[in-house]
């Protein structure tokens, strides 16, 4: 994609829930920013893991959990969580549920 205005229709079409798998697609990449979608099947997992950047999560739809700092985070759809860069998180999915990754500062 270019750094012209772009609009991405349906991430859904983007990001399908695959069984047993969790999808990992960049949906959007232009001029500094990036958006990354995830995919889950019900009780798929990622293991604790950091960030070089800092990340804002937004729920599409289903139900996520985050656990960051010992501390657990529901995400259902429309819901935002911000995590500063080197956060150690991990993300488990209650249900089919996909997710938009933002990084900042690239």
């Amino acid at each position: 994609m270019s750094d012209d205005t772009t609009t991405l229709i349906d991430v859904f079409d983007e990001v399908p829930i695959e069984p047993g798998k969790i999808g990992h697609h960049t949906v959007l990449s232009v001029d500094g920013a990036r958006v990354i979608a995830l995919s889950f099947d019900r009780g798929q997992e990622m293991r604790e893991h950091r960030t070089h950047h800092p990340i804002l999560l937004q729920a599409l739809d289903g139900h996520l959990r985050i656990t960051a700092e010992d501390r657990v985070h529901d995400l259902r759809p429309g819901a935002l969580l911000y995590l500063p860069a080197a956060r150690p998180h991990a993300v488990e999915a209650v249900e089919p549920s996909r997710l938009t990754i933002t990084p900042f500062g690239l």
